[in-house]
């Protein structure tokens, strides 16, 4: 079982990231993982924090000559902006008359749920651990599980679909140019096509003239992903569900959907079930004439590229903020502010992706199973053998 778990604060001193059951002699590169997180950092409309971080991921164990040993690998990540913070969130009891409270919850944000919940009088330690700032690490263990994938022939990438009221027209978007996407060296908001990229990005610029935020929709597509990860045998193992939770668990996705799940809801269903021919797919002789389901029928993949989507809310931290009410006083005041982004829907795709890769890595090991990378590689030619006797 590939397990996985994050640790620290937005402010603290370092994020702290888990991965156990990646078996061993996988290779680690890590210019890789540094560019994975860098990835994460990109994009028009992020806020000042981006120019003080610079992240990299530091390897503390699991992984000797740039190869995995076997063992739970853990990686550090160093928030520059600690020197900062190191006063007004110490670790011992420090001077209370430096702590910067989060004095009024903001809407949207896990700020008073997380109050209430913990008994905090004040939302700042809320902030420090619901922030997504925590999905660093999460980029930085997905880069591990997109190296192990790699080695299957399995490709995972995001391309951003909408941002605000522009989208693109034609999301049928083919894997070269998501992949070319990916390559580029300045990120603008992540869109294969330049044009609807234009309208993205004034929307962008409405919500920064306006003090507002803005939300969107990225879809993740896994590449190359052979049939048969997920059962439909439990309710919790099936793949789609697997993902819709991975994907769902990121901070400000509110929503998600598997191939054109919402589309199809509205349509009949001769319109939307993939027609299945024989004509030489990938893995198999069977072939589609679409992909409406989104590479998974039943809770299994079936070969064809695995599409999902997430829809993201605006950032809740607003320049221009929202009535709330004041945790001492009750009175109502203006929300808390804090340095903030305008539009993440790019990073929120990055961010994604590694939830994708990671679930994909768990299923393909739980199939294929292997304490070492050779034995891992061994089994699955042999079922890919199996696929093409089929």
């Amino acid at each position: 079982m590939l397990r996985y778990y994050t640790a620290g604060e937005s402010h603290g001193e370092a994020l702290m990231a888990f991965l156990s059951g990646v078996p061993a002699g996988l290779g680690i590169h890590q210019a890789f993982i540094d560019r994975e997180l860098w990835r994460r950092q990109q994009g028009f409309g992020r806020g000042g924090r981006m120019r003080i971080e610079r992240d990299s991921a530091h390897i503390i164990s699991g992984v000797r000559h740039g190869k995995t040993i076997g063992s739970p690998i853990a990686m550090l990540l160093e928030n520059k902006d600690w020197k900062n913070w190191q006063e007004s969130l110490p670790v011992a009891a420090g001077d209370q008359e430096k702590h910067k409270a989060v004095a009024s919850p903001r809407p949207g944000h896990a700020d008073l749920a997380g109050a209430l919940k913990y008994n905090f009088p004040e939302a700042r330690y809320v902030l420090e651990r619901a922030s997504a700032r925590e999905s660093t690490g999460r980029v930085a263990l997905g880069a591990i599980a997109k190296l192990f994938l790699h080695e299957l022939g399995i490709e995972v990438l995001s391309h951003v679909i909408a941002v605000g009221r522009a989208r693109l027209e034609n999301t049928e978007i083919e894997w070269q140019r998501i992949a070319k996407v990916s390559l580029k060296d300045e990120v603008v908001l992540n869109c294969a096509d330049a044009d609807a990229e234009q309208r993205m990005k004034a929307e962008v610029d409405q919500a920064l003239r306006t003090g507002d935020s803005v939300g969107g929709v990225f879809e993740v597509v896994a590449h190359n992903v052979p049939p048969g990860l997920g059962t439909y045998a439990q309710w919790d193992e099936r793949l789609d569900g697997l993902l819709a939770m991975a994907v769902m668990s990121l901070q400000a996705v509110k929503a998600v959907e598997i191939g054109t799940g919402v589309g199809s809801a509205f349509s009949f269903g001769s319109t939307v079930h993939d027609e299945i021919g024989y004509a030489g797919g990938a893995f198999t002789g069977f072939s589609r004439a679409s992909n409406h389901a989104g590479g998974i029928e039943g809770g299994v993949s079936n070969g064809q590229d695995i599409l999902v989507r997430g829809y993201l809310k605006p950032i809740s931290t607003l320049r221009r903020p929202l009535a709330s009410v004041d945790f001492a006083t009750r009175e109502l005041v203006k929300a808390a502010y804090e340095r903030s982004d305008v539009c993440v829907v790019p990073a929120a795709g990055v961010a994604a992706e590694a939830m994708v890769a990671l679930t994909l890595a768990r299923c393909a090991l739980e199939k294929f199973g292997g304490d070492s990378m050779l034995e891992t590689l061994r089994n699955f030619e042999g079922y890919k053998q199996q696929l093409k006797n089929f």
